[in-house]
């Protein structure tokens, strides 16, 4: 019998990542199996993001891509799903002829019955009807993780805060939460396969069950933590308007959330968060990250950040600036700004030049970098409890004396910081730790996005008092 073939291609945040691993699944039950080859598919999926320009961008040049591949295997079905399918809709028949499925962010637990439909008629079909509650089909199960020990879960879908620069409340649609039973019941399912870590997605997870009267997040977050085996959650993204005193004490109580949160800023200047329409100010932000730190000591902060916004002007930027040097972020993802459909900014006079833009970007880069190779040195010495996710490889910069047959392994600590490590056969008798083991590793090296160290037998001085709470990292 003839073997059908899936190949996903997924642009995009975490979500995304969720998504396909859906889509895998629900095609899977149809028999579907995943390939990594393009050539050998019969059906090839795009998770499309619209975020930014450029991944937008993105999404069509591999579309066309695909055009002779479609000429030469007629029967291939080419599907686009994510944000832009949903953003522009009918419109990638006319752009992409050879597109034989477009579906929306809504309609991933219809996505069997789509393709099942195109091969049954030779149709092409649309699907970007919204819905007012989500669609769950069944829960996630590992078979699509590939062996890996951390997977992610979504917890709520769209958002109710409309920033003037963000399409997600026009192709994610508006804030709806999914019951606390049913995301319990998936990291079950997720737990009894091996997954030892979860991440909790939501375009805004302080929000968290709030519109359907359901528990609030920090509750979800206590129940998440009572799943035997579990050892690890995260949780991102959180809006920092809604970041609850419930929440932060969170951090405090709950054993195994990890010492790391991602808190969204954008920008330093009030004036810009204004235009943004952020509803919260410099101090705001400021005050709500010391009552963090308070709560949990050493906890890591990463953000984000738009430069360039409509109307930025330098004094603005370097207001930004002053903020990051003053924060001391762990790390920042930072982006130029770029006009997107339907949101408010993209109207707004006072557009900064493109190389202005650049040239901040890069400025902006340059002052974190030092920051985060600072944070990096300052953890050397220290021991840490590092999840094990994989194989690694010698980063650059990699000094120490160590065996080329070493095996080398990689894993992230509580704080996010991602961990290389060698395995010396003469130093631990040469075993490999499993993935999804918690290993106690010596940091001997800061590298300037990640940090090098060796296991230890001995993990006393790593023990902790209160779950994670105790590890520097």
């Amino acid at each position: 019998m003839k073997k059908n073939y899936l190949y996903i291609q997924t642009i995009g945040c975490q979500m995304n990542v969720y998504d396909s691993e859906k889509i895998a699944q629900g095609l899977g039950a149809l028999g579907f199996e995943q390939t990594f080859l393009l050539h050998r598919a019969d059906v090839i999926i795009l998770n499309t993001c619209s975020i930014r320009e450029k991944a937008e961008q993105k999404a069509f040049s591999f579309l066309g891509r695909l055009a002779d591949l479609k000429k030469n295997k007629p029967s291939l079905i080419i599907g686009v799903g994510g944000c832009v399918a949903q953003q522009e809709g009918e419109r990638i028949f006319r752009r992409v002829p050879h597109v034989d499925l477009v579906f929306g962010t809504y309609a991933v637990a219809r996505l069997p019955e789509l393709v099942g439909r195109i091969v049954r008629d030779r149709c092409r079909v649309l699907d970007v009807v919204p819905e007012r509650t989500i669609i769950e089909g069944p829960p996630l199960d590992a078979a699509n993780g590939d062996g890996r020990p951390s997977r992610f879960v979504t917890v709520m879908r769209g958002c109710d805060n409309f920033c003037a620069y963000c399409v997600v409340p026009y192709v994610r649609g508006r804030e709806v939460s999914r019951r606390p039973e049913d995301i319990v019941a998936e990291v079950e399912n997720l737990v009894r396969s091996g997954v030892r870590e979860v991440t909790l997605l939501g375009q805004n997870v302080n929000s968290y069950g709030k519109k359907e009267g359901l528990c609030s997040f920090a509750k979800l977050l206590e129940k998440v933590n009572g799943v035997p085996q579990l050892q690890r959650i995260r949780f991102t993204t959180s809006h920092p308007k809604d970041l609850s005193d419930e929440l932060i004490d969170a951090f405090a109580r709950l054993d195994k959330l990890c010492r790391h949160i991602h808190l969204p800023v954008q920008s330093g200047s009030n004036h810009i968060l204004n235009r943004m329409n952020r509803r919260y100010t410099r101090e705001d932000y400021l005050d709500k990250l010391a009552r963090l730190r308070a709560a949990c000591p050493g906890i890591a902060v990463t953000s984000d950040f738009i430069v360039g916004f409509p109307g930025e002007t330098d004094s603005d930027f370097q207001e930004t600036l002053g903020l990051i040097r003053q924060v001391a972020f762990d790390g920042v993802f930072a982006f130029k700004y770029s006009d997107r459909p339907k949101v408010p900014a993209a109207t707004f006079p006072d557009k900064v030049p493109e190389t202005e833009k650049a040239a901040r970007l890069q400025q902006l880069f340059d002052v974190q970098a030092d920051i985060t190779l600072g944070k990096n040195q300052a953890l050397v010495g220290s021991l840490q409890m590092v999840l094990v996710e994989g194989d690694g490889r010698r980063p650059k910069g990699a000094t120490e004396d160590v065996p080329d047959k070493a095996p080398q392994c990689t894993g992230r600590t509580s704080c996010n910081k991602v961990v290389n490590f060698s395995w010396p056969p003469e130093d631990l008798s040469g075993h490999k730790p499993r993935v999804g083991s918690m290993v106690a590793v010596c940091i001997e090296k800061a590298l300037p996005h990640s940090l090098l160290g060796r296991p230890q037998k001995d993990a006393s001085r790593a023990v902790h008092m209160k779950g994670a709470r105790s590890y520097a990292a």
